[in-house]
């Protein structure tokens, strides 16, 4: 995600020589270079000494450690902090850089990687708009963003954008294993399974029409799609997608009282 935020950037006109980088994976900053002209470290605090703006593209799991290593630095600094870590919220993040710590929470995902992402983002009362702006224009250059006023909403944009892309991976998947039970090649399967999920996303990108809408437009009385989406319907279709987001959103409450109980 990292490397994806730094080309984003990069392609938006940021300067690279502005960019600084720091991992412990050596090799890791070493095709980083390789891709892009920017400045590498192993050491954090050598990386945030200068920044008006600190991004956390880190494991959970490590969060903890990275924020106290920096922590008197930010205090010194005051920069505006970027987390794009899942299940740690503002309170327990500002409880290890500090109380007056500016901070915006983002819960991207991972088609950010191919600039096509969708982040959501929470910013605490010490944000200025200028931040606010600044952290914006970041998540922006690998997709759309949106604001939650309430940090909690994150726990259910997890479930739907920050997940989402694997739920549909699933019905791609499912797709094109019916494709092939139907006697169609896998190879020509998969084909057409990515090209109708892409294109469809891309007509309900472009069309001023709700997803209703257009499902209805393609659904003749009486024909094929119609049979397939009464079978869909039968199955329960709607209400397992209701379950499987319900218990995504609980299982990020679940491991924010997690990361939360750490402090």
């Amino acid at each position: 995600m990292a490397g994806s935020l730094i080309g984003g950037l990069i392609a938006d006109g940021w300067n690279p020589a502005n960019i600084h980088v720091s991992d412990t994976d050596s090799a890791q900053l070493d095709r980083l270079a390789e891709r892009f002209p920017v400045r590498t470290t192993n050491d954090n605090r050598t990386a945030v000494a200068d920044a008006d703006v600190v991004v956390l593209a880190v494991k959970p799991q490590v969060m903890e450690d990275v924020a106290r290593g920096i922590a008197s630095s930010v205090a010194e600094r005051r920069p505006l902090i970027v987390s794009i870590a899942a299940g740690i919220t503002e309170p327990t993040l500002r409880h290890w850089l500090g109380d007056d710590t500016a901070i915006v929470r983002c819960m991207p995902n991972t088609p950010a990687m191919v600039q096509s992402g969708a982040t959501a983002m929470y910013a605490n009362t010490r944000v200025s708009d200028e931040q606010r702006s600044i952290a914006e224009s970041i998540l922006r250059a690998v997709g759309i963003v949106i604001w939650v006023d309430d940090e909690a909403m994150m726990d259910a944009v997890t479930a739907l954008s920050g997940s989402g892309p694997a739920y549909l991976f699933l019905f791609i998947e499912a797709l094109q294993d019916a494709g092939r039970e139907l006697g169609i090649s896998d190879e020509t399967a998969y084909l057409l399974a990515l090209q109708t999920a892409f294109g469809a996303a891309k007509m309900a990108l472009e069309s001023e029409e709700n997803a209703a809408t257009l499902r209805q437009r393609v659904t003749s009385p009486g024909g094929t799609t119609e049979r397939a989406i009464n079978t869909l319907h039968e199955g329960g279709f709607r209400e397992l997608v209701s379950r499987a987001l319900h218990a995504a959103a609980e299982r990020s409450r679940e491991l924010s009282r997690e990361f939360g109980s750490k402090q």
